[in-house]
């Protein structure tokens, strides 16, 4: 219906016919397979939408074959959010982006199971160790490749690599939620 509105039928088309596949190209496993972070999009059962983070050593996320890919999931801040929605409504987002050389991302659309981390070492080989922080995986996600297409590079900024500590180390009330909670208690009590 938009794209009739808005004229980009004609466009729209010829996108979906010259670059989405229903699985991954070897360019696109060869891509997977160099990245450090990915955002993660998913959705409880009424659509309500998270988006999140996650990173890794380069192919953290592994390509099991062009159809399947799996993600680690480590100890985090206990909410899983992502892994409730997953639970309630499988369709899951991911989106890639090399912010340092090749400045072009891609998405990857799908189905998503959580999966136990000894059941991905026994169907797998995988065994979620990260050898760069000496985290483990508790549990693995795993995504039935449905759509995979590129994020064009127009607006994908260059990104320089820094040391980590040289950086502010973010708290966990970075935000000043705390202080925020606290003045608003204050202001109801008075």
């Amino acid at each position: 219906m938009l794209q009739r509105l808005f004229a980009t039928e004609e466009r729209a088309t010829r996108f979906y016919e010259q670059q989405v596949l229903d699985r991954l190209t070897p360019h696109m496993k060869e891509f997977i397979a160099r990245q450090e972070m990915a955002f993660v999009g998913t959705a409880d059962a009424s659509g309500n939408c998270d988006t999140t983070f996650r990173a890794g050593p380069p192919g953290f996320v592994r390509v099991i074959d062009d159809r399947l890919l799996a993600y680690p999931e480590y100890r985090g801040n206990g909410v899983l959010a992502s892994l409730g929605n997953i639970l309630e409504n499988p369709h899951i987002s991911l989106l890639f982006v090399d912010f340092f050389e090749d400045l072009v991302g891609l998405h990857v659309n799908g189905r998503a199971m959580i999966v136990t981390a000894n059941e991905v070492q026994r169907r797998y080989g995988l065994d979620g160790a990260d050898q760069t922080s000496g985290r483990r995986a508790e549990r693995w996600v795993t995504v039935e490749v449905e759509e995979a297409y590129i994020h064009c590079s127009k607006h994908i900024p260059r990104l320089a690599r820094s040391d980590r500590r040289l950086s502010r180390p973010a708290t966990g009330d970075y935000f000043g939620v705390q202080e925020t909670r606290a003045g608003a208690v204050e202001q109801i009590s008075r």
